[in-house]
C-alpha cells in the first residue's frame, strides 16, 4: 500500500523549486498558481533567500504549491472527478499541517485552486494572528514523552505537534519558550524553529474566524482515496468534514504520531514525500520500520517515484 506525503511549514528552503521548473508544464502551472495566490511564486522557489520564504503569507502558498507540481509532475491526479483523466490515484494520502492542503487536493477534495486560495488566505490570516503577539515553537527532541508533555504544561505551553518519533513542538509566547529553554526535560534537546508564530495553538483563533466565514462557499468533493487527517489520523470519508477539520487544525495540534500509527494500522508499505521533502520520510524512518520510504526532493527522484508506485501502489 503506498501513501503519498506532504510536509508542512519549515521545511521549505531558498532555490528548492529551481530543479523542478525543467519539468515540462510545471513553470507554466506555477504562473497560473502565481495569478491564483498573489504571488510570485517562481521567484520565491528560485532566487528568494530564507527569510523572505519564511514568512508565513508566503511559505503556505509555496509549500502546497510545491507538492502539487511535484504530484502532476508524477502523474497523480490532483482535483475533482472531472479533472482525474487516466491520472494515478494513491492508496491513501496525508499532510503534515499546511501539507493537508495539497492532500485534500491529491484525494480530489479541492481542485488546486481552491486549496491555493484557501492556503492564501489561510496563510495571510495567521500571519496576522502571529503579529498580534510574539510567540513561537520549539521542537523538544528526545525525553521521556510524559516529562515531555509535563514541562510544556508547567511553561503554559501547548504541545502544537506530537511528531511521533521522539518529537514534540512546544508552541507559546517567546518568554514561555525562553521558561522552557532554561529549564528543560531531562534527556531532551530543545531546537527552536523557524516560524513566524505559535500555530496549532489558541493564538491562531482569529484566522480560525476568517476561515470558518469563507470555507462554506468552497466547491467541496469527498476524498475518492484514503485521506488522513491531523486532528487524530483518522481516515475522513466526507470532503465536507475534511475542510471542517482543515478549519479547526489552524488552532488544535497537529497529532502526525496518530496519522502514523493509522498509515501502520492500514498496512502502508511505502511512502513517497512530495518536496520540500526529508521531514516525514525521517520521522517514518524512525517509527515505521520496513516501510519503503522515498523523499522526492528533485525532478532525478521521479523515477524511483514511480517505480515505487507500480511495486506498492494501487494505481487506479
Amino acid at each position: 500500500m503506498l501513501l503519498i506525503a506532504a510536509p508542512g511549514q519549515g521545511a521549505q528552503t531558498p532555490g528548492f523549486l529551481q530543479p523542478w521548473l525543467e519539468v515540462p508544464g510545471i513553470a507554466e502551472r506555477l504562473e497560473w498558481w502565481s495569478a491564483v495566490t498573489g504571488l510570485d511564486l517562481v521567484r520565491y522557489g528560485t532566487i528568494a533567500d530564507a527569510e523572505e520564504i519564511r514568512d508565513t503569507a508566503v511559505a503556505q502558498p509555496l509549500l502546497v504549491t510545491a507538492a502539487l507540481a511535484a504530484a502532476e509532475a508524477l502523474g497523480l491526479r490532483t482535483g475533482g472527478p472531472a479533472e482525474a483523466g487516466d491520472r494515478i490515484v494513491p492508496d491513501a494520502v496525508a499532510g503534515h499541517s499546511v501539507g493537508e492542503l495539497a492532500a485534500a487536493a491529491i484525494a480530489g477534495v479541492l481542485s488546486p485552486e481552491a486549496a491555493l486560495v484557501f492556503v492564501r488566505e489561510r496563510g495571510r490570516a495567521m500571519a496576522e494572528a502571529a503579529g498580534l503577539v510574539r510567540t513561537g515553537m520549539t521542537a523538544v527532541l528526545g525525553g521521556e514523552p510524559d516529562e515531555v508533555l509535563a514541562a510544556i504544561d508547567k511553561h503554559g505551553l501547548t504541545p502544537a505537534n506530537l511528531n511521533g518519533a521522539g518529537q514534540v513542538v512546544a508552541a507559546g509566547t517567546m518568554d514561555q519558550l525562553t521558561a522552557l529553554a532554561e529549564e528543560p526535560p531531562a534527556k531532551a534537546r530543545l531546537r527552536p524553529l523557524s516560524v513566524a508564530g505559535a500555530f496549532h495553538t489558541a493564538h491562531m483563533a482569529p484566522a480560525v474566524d476568517t476561515l470558518r466565514r469563507i470555507s462554506p462557499g468552497m466547491p467541496v468533493a469527498d476524498p475518492v482515496t484514503r485521506l488522513l487527517s491531523n486532528r487524530d489520523g483518522a481516515v475522513v470519508g466526507a470532503g465536507a468534514d475534511y475542510v471542517s477539520r482543515l478549519v479547526d487544525q489552524v488552532s488544535t495540534p497537529v497529532r502526525w504520531d496518530a496519522c502514523m500509527q493509522t498509515m501502520r494500522d492500514l498496512g502502508v508499505t511505502a511512502i513517497i514525500e512530495l518536496p520540500p521533502a526529508g521531514t516525514l520520510t525521517g520521522l517514518a524512518r524512525r517509527d515505521l520500520r520496513g516501510v519503503e520510504l522515498l523523499a522526492l526532493k528533485t525532478p532525478d527522484d521521479l523515477d524511483k517515484a514511480r517505480e515505487l508506485i507500480s511495486a506498492h501502489g494501487d494505481a487506479r
